[in-house]
């Protein structure tokens, strides 16, 4: 593409391996380059943390096919909150704006509002456009999870980064429209415009023929089983006894029928914890860790998934990554109630059931929930039900119209509100 040359400065706060990068970062990140110049470069600023050794190879390879693309990573070493990560956060400013400046950077473009918090601040000296993508409460689900206090200077300097952030930003991309007059009640700003987009998926990658792959499904014994999958972590924003308690609940009705797959990094260590806890016996249990290329392989082999949410006031205005996965996979989904637009069109659509408390009655029903789909339909019966849910709503075409919006017009000037 010709046109004026631009240089974009993507802020995220996680790690190049993260999956936020790799599922929720980079594919956005080509729906962008494709509008821009040829000569036009990305520099993605990541915190990197651990890379298991068996995975540098594969990351650096992929670092290097970015490039050829003006694609560049930026990395520094992730510090939790506290004295050491604030002098960090004070050093790494400095080094961004020296950046901004010698690199001609001329739009800051950051990802969910603790990055969010970094781009206001070099936007404010540095007068460059800044976007907000992924705009959506991070202060108070850290309050909801007891990993912050109210009182916390952690949770005031974040509130009131949020506010300042989204006075400062040109444009705002949201995960749901439910953040849009959260935005104005919470914080009292009102913007031109709004975007809004979930989190989507790649329909290509999570698609048909994945499902139910032969091999895997003989190598893991799971022929006549009815199988639940789960991706992602126990803890923080998702339950982790509650969860293991619905898969205590799923066993007692189905019998030696159940499994369980995780697809998790938690050591067998932590997981044999909770099993034990639930009083579920070690055999139903499949555990793996894969790259994502290969999630959606392992999706395929459930018949349903569940995603357990912690609810929350903020769970309104946040999309997990997952339900559209899942949904792409043609799975029924078991979520807590209020998560997102979620829990919405689960409900109304009948594909999964919505936890309405975290207690057995409710376990129950949602396992009958699910046992009444998966009785009345086939694989495929279900597959024509669900799949148009994610090609409606996770659609990476969502998020191709907005960036095309943004960075179709050649004419990007810096921001004009301060």
């Amino acid at each position: 593409m010709s046109g004026p040359i631009h240089n974009i400065l993507v802020i995220t706060s996680w790690s190049f391996n993260d999956a936020l990068i790799q599922t929720y970062t980079l594919p956005y990140l080509l729906l962008i380059k494709k509008n821009l110049s040829s000569q036009s470069k990305i520099f993605l600023y990541t915190q990197s943390q651990y890379t298991p050794k068996t995975n540098i190879d594969v990351y650096q390879q992929q670092k290097e096919e970015l490039k050829k693309q003006n694609i560049f990573i930026i990395e520094n070493k992730y510090k939790p909150f506290g004295f050491l990560a604030l002098f960090s956060y004070v050093v790494v400013f400095f080094r961004l704006w020296h950046f901004c400046i010698s690199n001609k950077i001329t739009v800051l473009h950051t990802w969910c509002t603790p990055a969010g918090g970094m781009g206001y601040l070099l936007a404010r000296v540095t007068n460059i456009k800044l976007i907000l993508d992924s705009f959506e409460p991070h202060a108070l689900p850290m309050v909801e999870t007891n990993t912050w206090s109210q009182n916390s200077f952690a949770f005031k300097l974040l509130s009131w980064l949020e506010k300042k952030q989204l006075q400062g930003a040109s444009e705002v991309i949201c995960t749901t429209e439910g953040m849009i007059e959260n935005s104005k009640q919470k914080y009292g700003v009102i913007k031109k415009r709004y975007f809004i987009k979930p989190a989507c998926v790649d329909l290509n990658h999570f698609s048909v023929q994945k499902i139910k792959n032969p091999l895997l499904i003989k190598e893991f014994n799971l022929e006549n089983k009815i199988t639940c999958v789960y991706a992602g972590k126990f803890g923080g924003l998702y339950l982790k006894h509650e969860t293991f308690d619905f898969f205590k609940c799923a066993y007692d009705y189905w019998g030696e029928k159940f499994r369980i797959l995780l697809l998790t990094s938690h050591t067998d260590k932590e997981i044999q914890s909770y099993l034990e806890s639930a009083g579920l016996p070690n055999h139903i249990l499949i555990k793996k860790f894969v790259p994502f290329k290969e999630v959606a392989e392992y999706m395929g082999l459930a018949d349903f998934a569940i995603c357990p949410t912690r609810p929350g006031k903020s769970r309104k205005y946040c999309t997990p990554i997952k339900t559209g996965e899942y949904w792409a996979m043609s799975l029924p989904v078991v979520i807590t109630k209020d998560i997102s637009t979620d829990s919405d069109i689960i409900k109304r659509y009948g594909i999964g059931s919505v936890l309405e408390e975290l207690n057995a009655e409710a376990y129950l029903n949602a396992v009958k929930s699910i046992d009444e789909i998966l009785t009345n339909g086939t694989r495929m019966d279900i597959f024509h039900k669900i799949r148009p849910i994610a090609e409606k709503y996770r659609n990476f075409d969502i998020a191709d119209q907005i960036y095309q919006t943004l960075y179709g017009n050649t004419d990007i000037n810096a921001a004009d509100n301060y």
